[in-house]
C-alpha cells in the first residue's frame, strides 16, 4: 500500500512525559514554514467523560492546530483494561496494523504526525506500539524523556537499539535548572555519540506540572463552595493543614501557588491559607466553614471546596493528578511553545526529515 507525504511519531519513554506539548509546539512551527500537518493518535487513552467518544488529545492538538477533519485520525483502539481483556481473549481480531496504513495513506501530502502510546511497548497486543507503528508507516521518531537524574538516559540508549536507525532524535524535557548544565555537558555529547541527535534539553517549567482547579474539583467529585469562575486557576504545589495557626503561616509562606488540604473545622488553618499563595482551599470530611471563611475567599478570590474524603485520601488524589498532568490549558500551550523556541533545534530537525 503507497503511503503519502512524511511519517513522524512522537513517542515517549513514560507516561506524562510531555509529548503532546512537543507535539504542538513543533506542529505550529511547521505551519508557520508552510507545512502542511495531520495528525493520527492511534492509541488513544485520555477522554474528558467515560461516554465521551472524542480523546482529549485529539481534540486539543485538532483545535489548537485548526485541522480539518480530513487531516486528523481518531484513535484505533482505547488503552483500557476491557479492549486488552477482549484483544487477550481473541474477541477483538481487528487488524490494527491495516487500518493504520490506511490512515497513513488517506493524509494529505505534507508531515502525518502520529503520537505514541504512554511508552514504547503500550499497545503491542494491537501491533501498535512504537516499534511497530514506526514500521507499518515507515516512520521517524522523536523520543520525549522526562528527566529525572543522569541514570534517566539510559532510557533513550534502549530505545535507540530497540528503534535502529528510525530514532529521528530525542528532547530531553523538564530537567530542573541544578541539572541543565550536567545535561548539556555530559549526556547530551555522550548520547551524540551514541548515534542519538539531541533536537532540545528544555528545563523544567512550574506552570507545565501544574493541575487546575477545575480538574481537582472533578476528580475528588468535590462541591464548589465559592467562587465557581475561577475554576481555571492553576495549582503548582499542595500542601496539608494539619499543624498550629504559627506553624501554618511559615509552612504557607515557603510554598507558591498551592492547594491546601485541611479540616473542614479547622477555621485557623483556613484563614492563614487564605492570606498566602493559596489557589484554592480543599475542605475535608463535608464540613461546612464557617460564613466568614467564605467572605474572605469571595473577597479574594481563591475557590474553596468541600470533598466527602478524609486528609489522607484526599492528598492521595490529588498527588495523582499531579502525576497525570495534561497539558489542556491555554496558558500551558503557550508556555510550551516559548520553551520551544527557545530551545528546539528546528533546523536540524528539518535536516533530519528532510523538509529542506
Amino acid at each position: 500500500m503507497e503511503l503519502a507525504g512524511k511519517h513522524l511519531l512522537i513517542a515517549s519513554t513514560e507516561t506524562c512525559s510531555g509529548k503532546s506539548a512537543i507535539l504542538l509546539g513543533l506542529a505550529d512551527k511547521l505551519q508557520q514554514q508552510g507545512v502542511e500537518i495531520s495528525y493520527s493518535k492511534p492509541m488513544g487513552n485520555f477522554y474528558e467523560r467515560r461516554e465521551s467518544t472524542t480523546e482529549a488529545d485529539v481534540a486539543l492538538i485538532r483545535d489548537y492546530l485548526k485541522l480539518p477533519p480530513a487531516q486528523v485520525f481518531a484513535p484505533l483502539v482505547n488503552a483500557d483494561t476491557a479492549s486488552l481483556i477482549g484483544r487477550l481473549e481473541g474477541e477483538d481480531t481487528q487488524d490494527y496494523r491495516s487500518l493504520l496504513q490506511q490512515q497513513a495513506s488517506a493524509a494529505p501530502a505534507g508531515l502525518l504526525c502520529f503520537e505514541g502510546g504512554s511508552n514504547l511497548w503500550e499497545g503491542h497486543s494491537y501491533q501498535l506500539s512504537v516499534p511497530l507503528i514506526a514500521e507499518t508507516v515507515d516512520a521517524k521518531v522523536l523520543i520525549v524523556m522526562r528527566y529525572h537524574s543522569l541514570r534517566s538516559i539510559e532510557q533513550l540508549l534502549a530505545a535507540r537499539e530497540a528503534l535502529g536507525d528510525r530514532l529521528l532524535g530525542a528532547v530531553i524535557n523538564d530537567i530542573p535548572t541544578s541539572d541543565l548544565a550536567t545535561v548539556q555537558d555530559l549526556a547530551v555529547p555522550a548520547l551524540e555519540k551514541k548515534g542519538i541527535p539531541i533536537l532540545a534539553t528544555i528545563p523544567k517549567n512550574r506552570t507545565l506540572r501544574s493541575v487546575s482547579v477545575g480538574e481537582l474539583v472533578k476528580r475528588l467529585d468535590a462541591e464548589v463552595l465559592c467562587r465557581p469562575d475561577r475554576l481555571g486557576l492553576l495549582v503548582e504545589s499542595l500542601s496539608i493543614g494539619a499543624m498550629n495557626c504559627t506553624a501554618a503561616l511559615v509552612y504557607f509562606s515557603k510554598a507558591h501557588c498551592m492547594a491546601v488540604v485541611t479540616g473542614g473545622d479547622r477555621e485557623d488553618i483556613q484563614l492563614a491559607a487564605l492570606e498566602t499563595s493559596t489557589q484554592c482551599l480543599i475542605l475535608t470530611g463535608h464540613l461546612a466553614p464557617q460564613p466568614y471563611i467564605l467572605r474572605r475567599a469571595e473577597d479574594l478570590e481563591i475557590p474553596v471546596i468541600s470533598v466527602d474524603f478524609d486528609t489522607l485520601r484526599t492528598v492521595e488524589i490529588v498527588e495523582e493528578a499531579f502525576a497525570q498532568v495534561r497539558i489542556q490549558e491555554p496558558v500551558k500551550v503557550k508556555i510550551m511553545n516559548q520553551l520551544m523556541a527557545e530551545h528546539f533545534d528546528f533546523p536540524r530537525f528539518n535536516q533530519l526529515m528532510g523538509l529542506v
